[in-house]
C-alpha cells in the first residue's frame, strides 16, 4: 500500500457506520485522506473527528447526485448495502433496490468525475447461474449481489469508469458485526457476565468457512482503490478454510467458565477461499497484498470487544 497516494485526496466512504465502514474510515484517515463518511442517519454513530459526515439516502437518485457534486471525490469506497439474508426473504424488493439501484445511482453520478477510482464491495454469497439451467438463487440476497456484479462490470465497459469489484468472504474482527464469530463472542461475554443464556446453536463442527480479519480486508480495499484493475473482480479472502469446530474451540478455551453450546447438522455454502477461474478475476497477491492479522488475534480481539460491550462500553 502506497501511503502517499491518498494523502490529501478526497475519499468518499458509503456505509461508513457499518462494521467494515468504521475500520475503513479509520485507516483512510491515518493515511492522510480527506474522508467523507456517508450515512443514512448519523444518530448514535461515533466516527473520528477528522471525518466529514454527510447524510444521504443512496436510494434517492437526486440526493446521490447532490452528494457527488458537493464532495467531488477522487476515490469512492462503496460499502453500503442490505447484507442480511433473512431480511432479503421478508423484503426482497428493498434488498434489490438497495444492492442494485444504489450503486447504479452512485456510478451514474460519478460519470461527471472521469478520473475517480471506485471500489464496489460485493459478496462471496452471490448467486452463480449454471449454464443451461433455469435461475435458482438460494435467496434474494444472493440474487441482488449477482445483479450488482453484472451492472458494475457492465458500467465499467459502457462508460470507461475506473470501477473495481471486491468480493469478500466471511469478515471477522472487533466492531458491530453480525457474523458467527461475533455472535458467539457475545454469547460468551453474556455467560461470563452471569446472564445464564440459552445454549448457543451452531451448525456442524465440520462446516468450513474462510475467515478474514476486517482490518486486513480494509487494507485490501484501500490497495484496490490505488492499484486495482478496472473491470476486474478481486476475491478478498484469507485463502485458508477453518471448521466451525476449530473456531468454537479456540473461543471457548478463552472463556471464564462453562459456556453452553449445541451443534446442529452440516450446512452447505461457499467457504470463500477459491479464486475461481473466470477471466475477469484476479488475485490480490499480484498487487502485493497478504493477510497480516493472525486468526487467534482476531478471535481474541472479538472476544475482548464483546466483553467491553457487555460491561457497558461504547459500541
Amino acid at each position: 500500500m502506497d501511503e502517499n497516494t491518498l494523502k490529501n485526496k478526497a475519499v468518499l466512504v458509503t456505509g461508513a457506520s457499518g462494521f467494515t465502514g468504521r475500520h475503513a474510515v479509520d485507516l483512510l484517515i491515518r493515511l492522510g485522506a480527506n474522508v467523507t463518511a456517508v450515512l443514512r442517519t448519523a444518530s448514535g454513530i461515533v466516527l473520528p473527528d477528522q471525518a466529514h459526515i454527510y447524510r444521504c439516502d443512496l436510494e434517492d437518485r437526486h440526493s446521490v447526485h447532490q452528494l457527488i457534486q458537493s464532495t467531488k471525490p477522487d476515490y469512492v469506497l462503496h460499502l453500503a448495502g442490505q447484507n442480511s439474508v433473512p431480511s432479503s426473504w421478508s423484503d426482497p424488493l428493498t434488498t434489490i433496490q438497495t444492492n442494485v439501484m444504489s450503486p447504479l445511482y452512485l456510478l451514474d453520478a460519478l460519470r461527471e468525475i472521469p478520473h475517480c477510482r471506485i471500489v464496489v464491495i460485493g459478496s462471496r454469497l452471490k448467486y452463480t447461474p449454471e449454464a443451461g439451467s433455469p435461475p435458482a438463487p438460494p435467496h434474494p440476497y444472493s440474487l441482488s449481489k449477482y445483479v450488482e456484479e453484472i451492472v458494475t462490470l457492465a458500467w465499467t465497459h459502457l462508460y470507461r469508469q475506473h470501477i473495481i469489484y471486491a468480493e469478500p468472504g466471511n469478515l471477522i474482527g472487533p466492531g458491530p458485526s453480525t457474523g458467527i464469530c461475533a455472535l458467539l463472542a457475545r454469547h460468551v461475554a453474556s455467560a461470563e457476565g452471569g446472564n445464564n443464556p440459552d445454549p448457543f446453536r451452531l451448525s456442524s463442527p465440520e462446516d468450513r468457512r474462510d475467515f478474514l480479519d476486517v482490518r486486513d480486508a480494509v487494507s485490501a480495499y484501500v490497495l484496490l482503490l490505488q492499484k486495482g484493475v478496472p473491470g476486474v473482480i478481486y476475491p478478498v479472502v484469507s485463502g485458508k478454510e477453518r471448521t466451525l469446530g476449530e473456531v468454537a474451540e479456540l473461543m471457548l478455551s478463552q472463556a471464564a467458565g462453562e459456556v453452553p453450546v449445541v451443534w446442529g447438522s452440516p450446512t452447505s455454502g461457499p467457504g470463500g477461499a477459491s479464486s475461481e477461474s473466470h477471466p475477469y478475476h484476479a488475485l490480490l497477491s499480484e498487487l502485493g497484498w497478504a493477510p497480516q492479522i493472525p486468526f487467534a488475534k482476531s478471535i481474541q480481539d472479538i472476544l475482548n470487544d464483546a466483553r467491553h460491550k457487555e460491561r457497558g462500553g461504547a459500541a
